[in-house]
């Protein structure tokens, strides 16, 4: 399950590397926090399964987590990634399903909207971008990947963020598709590949 809120290019790259059988993992649906978005034309494209649940159509964050929560609860999926969703997600959704978030920075450094112009003002020679589990702070979920990208002379927050986001594509891709074939698990802070041993 993919959530998404804009372009959909993370998500392009998920049902790339879906298409083949080897990969693991299958999309079975795609949902956003808005209509008329290019992710969801892509999940259409790709025949999958999509729904929109605004934040305006419901009286308070709680009543929109939990409408969110049971439009996922349809799909019955194994894990949600979060690809360029811009909302914050609360108990309803955390509590029933690992979450899976890239984030353009190396966590914990530069959490937040932000990360790439705070990395370039800040005057970080490397920077680059995380996948991580989500929990209910902002950016502060577990790392489970990290590749680091140089920041160049001249760089400015266009050209830094589209390095970066080749990246991100490529590493949140790995991830999942290592977290649907090996298994995976959380001790404490640490994410592991592989079922836990009992």
């Amino acid at each position: 399950m993919v959530l998404v809120s804009g372009s959909g290019t993370n998500l392009q790259a998920l049902l790339d590397a879906a298409a083949d059988d080897a990969f693991g993992a299958a999309v079975v649906a795609v949902g956003a926090d808005r209509d008329d978005i290019e992710g969801l034309a892509r999940a259409r494209r790709a025949a999958i399964p999509t729904f929109v649940t605004r934040v305006a159509d419901h009286d308070t964050r709680v009543a929109w987590d939990a409408a969110l929560a049971a439009r996922i609860a349809e799909h019955k999926p194994d894990l949600v990634v979060s690809a360029g969703f811009m909302k914050i997600l609360g108990p309803s959704v955390l509590d029933a399903w690992p979450v899976v978030n890239t984030h353009p920075a190396l966590l914990p450094a530069f959490p937040g909207a932000h990360a790439v112009r705070d990395a370039l003002a800040y005057g970080v020679r490397v920077t680059g971008c995380t996948v991580h589990l989500v929990d209910a702070g902002v950016d502060t979920g577990p790392v489970i990947a990290q590749e680091a990208v140089a920041v160049r002379d001249g760089d400015d927050e266009d050209a830094l963020h589209e390095r970066i986001k080749t990246v991100e594509r490529r590493l949140l891709v790995e991830v999942v598709g290592r977290m649907a074939r090996e298994g995976w698990h959380a001790e404490g802070r640490h994410v592991r590949f592989g079922r836990a041993e009992k």
